[in-house]
């Protein structure tokens, strides 16, 4: 599978949907994981870590959901990310839908 992982663009969201770890363990399975470029930078990895975890490093967020057939995030897509979900993509989430009703559309 091909696994995108954005950075995270919630106000005060710092977190990252996957460590380097993580990322290491998907790659000894098979799976492709794609990092949108520092991604992990405010949860201490940097690119260098997702890259020697085997990751590759894509420049933006169009890149990485354009990319994926899985997205893993930590929060809940918001509105301006909508039209980056692709049908049949999956989104690995939190999903907080009593926070914008829009996200049960999607």
């Amino acid at each position: 599978m091909i696994i995108g992982v954005p950075k995270e663009i919630k106000n005060n969201e710092n977190r990252v949907g996957m460590t380097p770890f993580g990322v290491a363990e998907l790659v000894k399975r098979g799976h492709e994981v794609y990092i949108q470029h520092m991604a992990g930078i405010n949860s201490g990895f940097g690119d260098e870590a997702y890259q020697a975890a085997g990751a590759r490093i894509l420049p933006g967020i169009e890149d990485v959901y354009a990319t994926a057939e899985m997205i893993i995030k930590v929060k809940e897509p918001i509105a301006t990310e909508y039209h980056l979900i692709r049908k049949g993509q999956l989104v690995f989430t939190y999903f907080h839908f009593a926070s914008d009703k829009a996200l049960t559309k999607l």
